[in-house]
């Protein structure tokens, strides 16, 4: 693949949960609930996880990967910018993510949190630029498809 290619993708989730929209709003607000369910795995050691909610709030998650990966013992960074907050409504997010030096992706990320039966039903949609032929959409997806899952046990 050439070195300077770039794969564009938008994709959109939905989960629904039987938790209020400020249950599943506060997964996200609070720094200590989201570390559980978005950045603590069994895959890698995290090196650093730093979340300033608010308008114009940085997000930073670095960790090392471990186990039997092919990339064991390389160090992911993702870093985010918080570009909308309505409380218990929306987030929007930019983020970017490189594995050493190398950026692989930047993508804009909005959830949209609504009142939906006894619960809440949460809309990702996910705006992605993936370079040279790293990470793409599939796995990004999957990667999504996960941590939406361990969110709605986060706030059961």
């Amino acid at each position: 693949m050439n070195q300077f290619s770039v794969i564009h993708s938008t994709m959109t989730l939905e989960r629904s949960y039987a938790a209020s929209p400020e249950r599943v709003f506060a997964a996200f607000a609070d720094p200590a609930e989201k570390r559980r369910w978005f950045a603590e795995s069994e895959h890698h050691d995290i090196l650093a996880f730093e979340l300033d909610f608010r308008l114009g709030g940085a997000e930073r998650l670095q960790y090392r990967f471990k186990g039997n990966a092919p990339i064991k013992g390389m160090v992911l960074t993702a870093e985010g910018r918080h570009l909308d907050i309505v409380p218990n409504r929306r987030i929007v997010i930019a983020q970017s993510m490189s594995i050493g030096d190398a950026p692989f992706s930047a993508v804009l990320a909005t959830f949209e949190i609504e009142p939906s039966g006894q619960g809440a039903k949460l809309l990702l949609t996910h705006q992605g630029a993936y370079f040279n032929g790293a990470d793409g959409p599939e796995r990004r997806e999957q990667g999504w498809r996960a941590l939406l899952d361990r969110l709605n046990m986060a706030v059961s």
